[in-house]
């Protein structure tokens, strides 16, 4: 029988543990995280964005192009999940880090008035320390089985009332792997401070698999109910279970050497310590 709410989660947590290998071992057969550095990744990034947030979602207007972008993809890392058996591309993330003062983060630019907790707002740290995970988008056609049919499948929810203890195959192998390789860049690129304006509903989900964000502010209304959030890499590396551990092991190991591979001096997150700003003006928009 299906497990709801907190025994849910208490039980997925003891089958993360208990499937460990199989875990790590199943998403290595089907699903390949992929640094995307190369014009042509990127692209295929681009397309699964427009894909979701402006033909699915309708959160962006359609553009000709067929790829959604913005101004911080210049500093962001890109990553996709590639599904091995048919070769197509089954999710993606990004990652957009600060180098400077001019490169915010987009919940400094559009969600400053939605921070209420100071301690943990990037202004507080380092620039080079901090980034933003944003952008995560699973196509449709990788949300074919009957639990991943609900509203907010499309940006990584996971949905815990279909999960059966002992059903594998119920795992959501591509957002985790999502949430995982995302993890994996700020690891790679010594990121301490990771922020995300999400629904509170998506921080449920990420706490599934033991990624506890702290919500540092009120839920505001922007395409339904979201509010700011924030984890640090020791946060992240003392709460994951053993099972999901492995995975990121996993998954870190792939990023790692694709991006060692493929950064160059133009596109590697500037390193060193860059003075700190103050809090920036507000705006009445919010950035997903």
């Amino acid at each position: 029988m299906p497990l709801i709410g907190p025994v849910a989660r208490v039980a997925l947590k003891f089958f993360a543990n208990r499937e460990a290998g199989n875990i790590s071992a199943h998403f290595a057969r089907y699903l390949r995280p992929r640094y995307a550095g190369s014009p042509d990744l990127k692209e295929n990034s681009f397309r699964m964005r427009h894909q979701v947030y402006c033909e699915e979602l309708k959160f962006e207007p359609e553009k000709e192009s067929g790829m959604e972008t913005d101004d911080f993809d210049a500093h962001s890392y890109h990553c996709v999940i590639e599904h091995k058996p048919s070769g197509n591309f089954a999710g993606t993330v990004r990652i957009v880090y600060s180098g400077s003062p001019d490169e915010l983060l987009p919940i400094e630019k559009f969600c400053s008035e939605a921070i209420s907790c100071e301690e943990h707002a990037p202004w507080d740290f380092p620039r080079n320390e901090i980034c933003e995970i944003s952008r995560l988008a699973v196509p449709e056609q990788f949300r074919r089985r009957q639990m991943d049919k609900f509203k907010g499948a499309a940006v990584g929810v996971i949905n815990e009332d279909s999960y059966s203890e002992a059903e594998l195959r119920c795992f959501p192998f591509i957002a985790v792997g999502l949430y995982m390789a995302a993890a994996s860049v700020a690891l790679e690129q010594g990121i301490n401070h990771c922020f995300v304006m999400m629904e509170p509903r998506l921080a449920r989900s990420l706490r599934l698999v033991g990624i506890p964000f702290k919500q540092i502010g009120p839920v505001v209304d922007y395409h339904g109910e979201r509010a700011p959030y924030y984890i640090n890499r020791q946060v992240l590396l003392d709460s994951l279970p053993p099972g999901f551990k492995k995975l990121l092991t996993y998954v870190q190991h792939e990023i790692s050497s694709q991006l060692n591979g493929s950064t160059s001096g133009s596109t590697k997150k500037p390193g060193g310590k860059s003075p700190q700003i103050g809090k920036p003006a507000s705006s009445v928009n919010f950035a997903i």
